[in-house]
């Protein structure tokens, strides 16, 4: 075994060492003079002062004189400031009555800062939705609804366009983004049937901006991907130019629509930068940003419409601006696939023919290899799968355009008319028709057809919200409503009972009746070593109690 060491190692060594090491210093110091003494030592300049011949000598000097006293009495009076400063905390220490007169007004304002904030964090964020909305509506001369081109109905809200109509002196403008993922015969139709009520623009956002934070060195020859082109910004650009010169003023721009149309990225297209966030997420733009386009034109990026709970199935699980996590992911799909045509979804996704939806996550679970442990198809991994990928921006299908126009009814042909005004419509209509051959759209056969459900009704008044349940009340609500569907019809006692249990208590059931089957299988030896265990076990049902 090998002694312990009790003390520190010594630092003696052998003279040969030391001495070489004393040569090596002596020669590295020869060496930085020799280098010193080539450069030369410089001597600080002296200052000259002011020379004997310079007219009004004395009164430069006397000038100079009295600038460095004024230099010396506010040192000594900042000095002063600094000793009065600590003896009234000193003070305000010994005594807390004495209030400090600087800080007052900067305690006050943090406190009204925390107020606000506070009061801001306690509201539910669609209210503020709301409100930031209203303000956008307010501020712009022009508001451009974005719609998506696959289910462009589905993405207008009467609401919204009654309110801008309301408002006055504004113009609706439609954009039709995501126009790469229709069929053209469809987008021609669509853009025909929209026309007859507001000026339309085919519009095809580009997701990949350049980000000023970030410079990527791309080759010259290099050809752009399909993602990175931006289709129909010049037709946009012009429509709203030629509009500010008719008005005679400089113009905001107000974008609009619900989550997940591309109304961020429209923005980014317009001014070629990675300016407002955008993501895979819905809602991620939470309140109104000013976007200066140039000198004349500024544009509002705005939060997306709050959806209505009385819509149809399809129209929440497609418009809310939630995340699959909080939308339930069965019944979103679910509601999504029934609007589909069944024979398209299986040449699409390459599944067998199904007859239900369950049947058709199974296949599509095992399709994608999303399991379980055990082996089993993970039905809800492949629901979560299917909603983002359809309210994502790749994947196409299409919807039909009613087949006779019939004008909304906060609509009129005055209002048309007045809509209009302003705009160059046939310059449009040229752009439009360029947008459409640039855009490299699918085949009809390639694309899913799905029944829209019409126009989407909002919220936009923040009084119409209702104030969010406490999340443990939220729980209980949910955790019944999943009791009742799963057991079907359940007593009155029952329900009572299964509410009154807290989730420790049912913990410390199901572990008691672990316990009891383990100890009927065991045997005698270890059955006393068991109830040793539990004595030491801290009851967690009474804590949380």
């Amino acid at each position: 075994m090998k002694r312990p060491k009790l003390k520190k190692a010594s630092k003696r060594m052998t003279c040969h060492k030391r001495y070489k090491i004393q040569k090596k210093v002596r020669e590295h110091h020869r060496k930085l003079r020799k280098e010193a003494k080539k450069r030369g030592r410089k001597k600080p300049r002296k200052d000259p002062g002011v020379p004997n011949s310079a007219p009004f000598k004395e009164a430069l000097l006397r000038e100079a004189e009295l600038r460095k006293q004024q230099l010396e009495e506010l040192k000594q009076q900042q000095k002063l400031d600094r000793q009065n400063e600590r003896n009234k905390k000193r003070k305000l220490e010994t005594d807390p009555d004495v209030k400090l007169s600087n800080t007052e007004p900067v305690t006050e304002e943090l406190g009204q800062r925390k107020a606000k904030k506070a009061k801001t964090s306690k509201q539910n964020p669609k209210r503020l939705y709301c409100q930031e909305l209203k303000k956008v509506i307010e501020a712009s001369d022009v508001v451009l609804e974005v719609l998506d081109a696959r289910d462009p109905l589905g993405c207008r809200c009467p609401q919204v366009e009654e309110a801008i109509i309301r408002g006055g002196q504004k113009k609706l403008v439609l954009v039709l983004n995501k126009s790469d993922l229709v069929p053209k015969e469809n987008l021609e139709n669509w853009l025909s049937y929209l026309n007859k009520e507001l000026p339309t623009v085919v519009f095809k956002a580009s997701t990949q901006q350049k980000d000023k934070r970030k410079r990527i060195k791309v080759k010259k020859k290099a050809a752009l991907s399909k993602s990175e082109v931006c289709v129909g910004k010049q037709g946009l650009w012009k429509l709203l130019e030629g509009f500010q010169k008719t008005s005679g003023k400089a113009i905001h721009v107000g974008v609009i629509g619900f989550p997940n149309v591309g109304k961020s990225s429209v923005i980014n297209s317009l001014k070629q930068e990675q300016i407002c966030s955008v993501g895979v997420s819905m809602g991620l733009t939470r309140c109104m940003q000013l976007v200066p386009l140039d000198k004349q034109i500024t544009i509002i990026d705005s939060p997306c419409f709050i959806v209505s709970p009385l819509n149809s199935a399809p129209a929440l699980a497609l418009r809310s601006p939630a995340s699959i996590e909080v939308v339930r992911p069965l019944e979103a799909a679910s509601a999504i696939l029934s609007q589909a045509d069944a024979q398209q979804v299986v040449l699409k996704f390459t599944v067998p023919v199904f007859t239900n939806s369950l049947e058709f996550f199974t296949s599509f679970a095992q399709r994608r290899g999303l399991h379980q442990k055990g082996g089993s198809p993970n039905v809800e991994g492949a629901a979560k799968v299917l909603w983002s990928e359809w309210t994502g921006a790749f994947l196409g299908y299409y919807c039909h355009p009613p087949a006779s126009w019939t004008p909304p009814p906060h609509f009129n042909e005055s209002i048309v008319t007045d809509m209009k005004w302003g705009f160059d419509l046939e310059e449009l209509e040229k752009n439009n028709a360029h947008s459409i051959q640039a855009i490299k759209s699918p085949h009809l056969a390639s694309s899913i057809l799905f029944q829209s459900s019409g126009l989407t009704n909002g919220v936009i008044d923040e009084k119409d919200i209702p104030e969010e349940l406490p999340k443990q009340k939220k729980q209980e609500q949910e955790s019944y409503e999943d009791v009742k569907t799963d057991q079907g019809i359940v007593d009155e006692e029952g329900d009572d009972e299964s509410l009154a249990m807290s989730p420790a208590e049912e913990a410390c059931e199901t572990l008691s009746e672990k316990s009891r089957a383990d100890k009927q299988s065991a045997p005698s030896f270890v059955l006393d070593k068991m109830t040793e265990e539990e004595d030491d076990v801290y009851d967690f049902s009474t804590d949380y109690v």
